[in-house]
């Protein structure tokens, strides 16, 4: 459960998730996320999903040639 990973990785989570089937897995998986920032990553990763999106759809604009 110690292995450090840089972007938020859904299945990882979720497997340990599964996994967690008692107090003492549930512990050690509440400290994963807190020692690996997952909320952090996430929200990092999700931002940079938009702003991609967004860059996007401008370069789309510019591109489009006005009447």
């Amino acid at each position: 459960m110690r292995e450090r990973r840089k972007e938020f990785d859904y299945d990882r989570y979720r497997q340990l998730l599964v996994e967690a089937v008692d107090e003492k897995r549930q512990m050690a998986l509440i400290n994963l996320l807190i020692e690996e920032h997952a909320k952090d990553r996430l929200a990092a990763e999700r931002a940079s999903d938009r702003a991609a999106v967004t860059a996007m759809k401008i370069a789309e604009v510019l591109r489009t040639p006005r009447p």
